[in-house]
């Protein structure tokens, strides 16, 4: 057998076991249907402090007690103009005493920003990552990224690439953690 194939073969077998040892719980989790990787338990989200679109100074640690979705995004990146009608949507569907979304952006562009959103057709808010700080606390690599904070400032979730934001996995991921707190 070439050595090629005994290492698909071997890869698809340890992946296979991976699964059926995690059981059930893996099977029902709705993170995992959705396609995002859960993060390990005690991962604490670093504080930040970024300016919004309208001029807001936003501190993370005023969103205590919510969960936080994190979008990281830029104008330039075509998968992120795609998703951003979905997180417009899901944000939507959320109560906003419960659960808070924001987006990050390295653009400096307010204007091009501003006609962006317009032209996609939604409001969402956006934080200015200037510096690129806020991005390499949360080991942003590719855009669009997205995590999933807890309301005890745990980081649960991370998706990376475009999702379905409005879709039923990832309503039942978002509801999951605003109903348990994980």
């Amino acid at each position: 057998m070439p050595f090629s194939l005994k290492r698909v073969l071997i890869t698809a077998m340890l992946s296979l076991l991976s699964v059926v040892s995690a059981g059930p719980t893996l099977a029902g989790d709705p993170f995992v249907s959705f396609k995002m990787s859960r993060l390990p338990a005690g991962s604490v989200a670093a504080p930040f402090e970024l300016t919004s679109l309208d001029g807001k100074v936003v501190k993370s640690n005023e969103l205590a007690g919510k969960v936080v979705l994190v979008n990281f995004w830029a104008t330039w990146c075509g998968p992120c103009k795609e998703e951003m009608p979905s997180l417009a949507r899901l944000q939507q569907q959320l109560d906003p005493t419960r659960f808070a979304m924001l987006t990050v952006t390295t653009d400096l562009q307010r204007q091009g920003i501003t006609q962006f959103l317009s032209q996609l057709g939604v409001s969402l808010p956006v934080l200015f990552d200037e510096d690129q700080e806020v991005s390499r606390s949360f080991m942003v690599r590719g855009l669009p990224t997205t995590i999933v904070i807890a309301r005890d400032g745990m980081l649960v979730g991370r998706a990376v690439g475009p999702r379905a934001w409005d879709s039923p996995e990832a309503l039942a991921a978002m509801r999951q953690v605003v109903e348990s707190g994980k």
